[in-house]
């Protein structure tokens, strides 16, 4: 699926009329497109663009905006993940078996500094080029997309098009295209006063008028202004369709010229009295056929020419209601747009990275679809509790906590948190003695003896794991309080390998600033050998693809394809002709060095025609030196989110935590587990 970003280079350039016009002319070339406005200024049921994309481009399914009160709050209490979070999850909600997804950017606004870096952020999770609608009224607008088009190109995003909107008749397109720096035009819009009309009603809300004689003022439309200071002769020519005659009720001169053009058939656009005055009933009774031939009646308290200025300050904005007016305005947009220029730009491959917040989303959600039930050994642990209560509230996973129930609500109740009632809480003490048999069974070949078992089943992880074996829960999650090695042993005894794998190894997902990274094996194995190596690759791949992520596996190295000899080196280059061998339809490629994996142009220097250099969205290290400082060194000095060890190859999902995790990095890790627990139910 592409994904557009529309954002507006100043006020006022017709951003929605803009957005719904793409949408229409992406729609007749046969695509499926949805739309999503993000954030708006207004409350979410009164958004303009929400309604017109469902009320006239018929896609009842985009979602309500968020508020910008809301995202004023999320941004300076230093919520912007949870925001981005949320703002993928909107636009997601709308996008199945989307072609194009069209997504309507924010106008800046000087009270709120963070909308030009909120937007990059938007763009950015939601790997989204950007198209810049842009004013072609005067040379400042080609100014202002030039500025922004040397912005977007600083934070890395792309900018695929501009289109002009209401430009004029003598509108320069090859000068403003030499101007643009290689960035094609979509389209130019030429300005149209007949699409800039409004109603009647729209003239009369504005004012605040009061309804005299209501006629058709739904639908009638006012392209001129006409003020009658002067005499009546000059006023008659200037009674032409959609002229609003503005007068002082005792011009009775200037009534009776209106109403005779009225009554002539000259669809007026109405009839404005002004000082609070009114037509004489003497001429209301003459000209009785006039004033019921539609023409609307308005009177305001106001002079005439305070009434006129006022009038030329009606907003160009349409209003919500008039959806023939939108209809139209729409249409003239769809059919000025350059259709081969924005169809060159959608042949082009889409991007298939996952930004950090997609990530989150497809994460939560992944989980929720699996329904798993993961068990939490260290119940009473603060930390654990809290992401057990999230998990159990979102759906994100059924929790069973283990520990003794009065410990567990205690801590709660400590913690000011309300267990609910979908939380499962288990007594080891009550549980224990049914699987003293299970566990004897699996540790026969080493002489286990039930005696044995029951005391090793009193240490919860060991409980916890013979559960998962013997299939009561589908995955597990320990280490905010145990070692590393207290969590993995039970799971290498009880559990087992995979079927296939020789080797149990960790990844990271790092949750870098442009895409989510797999690195690999940073936590368990210290110096795999080429077969290990090879497997490592494969599952890191694996993991990858369960978590929506396209694996193109980097082998590292410190050197890149032959240039480079030794022991060390030699490994990654006979583990990744293993891989090849043993799985050719993996995207791999090494050995090679970090830069020339993660950097296209050094990739397209140092390993042309490579498939993964500059691409690589898997990086398997050498040894665990390597992986475990990197990972380490990229997470602290690009201040980098990592999720993370998952643990690969074993038969069923065990996972370790840090001691220092965060109630976030628990419920993530809940996560990850429920997803490889549905995955390894597939294979």
């Amino acid at each position: 699926m592409r994904t557009y970003f529309l954002a507006p280079t100043q006020p006022n350039v017709g951003l929605t009329s803009v957005s719904l016009g793409l949408l229409r002319a992406l729609q007749r070339r046969g695509l499926k497109v949805a739309f999503v406005k993000p954030i708006t200024k207004r409350t979410a049921d009164t958004e303009p663009s929400v309604l017109f994309a469902r009320s006239i481009c018929h896609l009842q399914n985009t979602p309500d905006p968020l508020p910008m009160s809301l995202v004023t709050q999320r941004v300076s209490s230093g919520q912007t993940d949870e925001l981005l979070e949320e703002i993928v999850s909107l636009a997601m909600s709308c996008t199945k078996e989307a072609d194009v997804l069209l997504v309507e950017g924010i106008h800046a606004d000087p009270s709120r500094i963070f909308i030009p870096r909120l937007s990059g952020q938007i763009a950015r999770s939601l790997q989204a080029d950007v198209v810049l609608v842009a004013s072609a009224a005067d040379a400042q607008g080609i100014a202002e997309t030039n500025y922004l088009i040397a912005q977007i190109r600083n934070v890395g995003r792309h900018v695929v098009g501009v289109i002009f909107n209401r430009a004029p008749a003598d509108f320069d397109e090859a000068a403003a295209a030499r101007q643009l720096d290689g960035v094609p035009i979509w389209g130019v819009v030429k300005n149209n006063p007949a699409l800039s009309a409004p109603r009647m009603i729209d003239v009369a809300r504005h004012l605040g008028a009061e309804v005299m004689i209501e006629g058709d003022i739904a639908t009638r439309r006012m392209l001129e202004t006409v003020l009658c200071g002067r005499s009546v002769a000059e006023v008659i020519p200037r009674l032409k369709p959609g002229t609003l005659v503005v007068t002082a009720g005792d011009r009775d001169d200037v009534i009776l010229a209106t109403a005779l053009a009225a009554s002539n058939g000259v669809e007026l656009a109405g009839l404005m009295l002004t000082h609070h005055s009114a037509i004489s009933p003497r001429i209301e009774r003459f000209a009785s056929l006039a004033f019921h031939s539609g023409l609307p009646v308005l009177r305001t308290d106001g002079d005439s020419y305070e009434t006129a200025a006022r009038i030329s300050r009606l907003p160009l904005a349409v209003p919500q209601d008039d959806l023939a007016r939108m209809d139209n305005v729409i249409e003239s947009v769809a059919e000025q747009l350059d259709g081969n220029m924005i169809f060159a730009g959608l042949e082009r491959a889409a991007p298939t990275r996952v930004s950090p917040p997609a990530f989150r989303h497809q994460l939560i959600q992944k989980a929720r679809a699996a329904n798993k039930r993961i068990v939490l050994p260290e119940g009473d642990e603060p930390r654990t509790i809290r992401a057990a209560v999230i998990c159990t509230e979102k759906g994100i996973a059924r929790c069973v906590l283990l520990g003794k129930r009065k410990v567990i609500h205690s801590v709660a109740d400590a913690l000011g948190i309300e267990l609910p009632k979908g939380l499962e809480i288990l007594e080891p003490s009550e549980i224990a003695e049914r699987y003293v048999a299970p566990m004897v069974e699996l540790r026969k070949s080493k002489g286990l003896t039930p005696g044995q078992a029951l005391v090793a089943l009193e240490d919860t992880v060991v409980l916890g794991t013979m559960m998962l074996a013997v299939g009561e829960v589908d995955g597990l999650v320990s280490g905010a309080v145990h070692t590393t090695a207290s969590t993995v042993r039970p799971a290498l005894q009880l559990i087992k390998t995979a079927p296939g794998s020789s080797i149990v190894s960790s990844c990271f997902f790092m949750l870098m600033p442009e895409q989510v990274l797999v690195y690999a094996d940073c936590a368990i194995n210290p110096n795999p050998t080429a077969q290990e190596l090879a497997d490592i690759a494969k599952q890191s791949a694996d993991s990858a693809l369960a978590f929506g992520i396209e694996p193109k596996v980097a082998m590292i190295s410190y050197s890149t394809g032959e240039s480079g000899s030794g022991d060390d080196v030699e490994k990654v280059r006979t583990a990744t002709a293993l891989a090849h061998a043993r799985w050719p339809e993996l995207v791999l490629d090494g050995p090679m060095q970090y830069d020339a994996a993660a950097v296209r142009e050094v990739g397209e220097q140092k390993a042309p025609g490579s498939a993964v250099a500059g691409q690589a969205t898997v990086f398997i290290f050498p040894d665990l030196n390597t992986g475990n400082t990197t990972y380490k060194a990229v997470q602290r000095s690009a201040k980098v989110v990592s999720v993370g060890p998952m643990l690969q190859g074993l038969r069923k999902p065990v996972n370790d935590l840090s001691r220092g995790a965060l109630v976030d990095d628990i419920v993530f890790t809940i996560a990850l587990t429920a997803i490889q627990a549905e995955a390894m139910a597939r294979q």
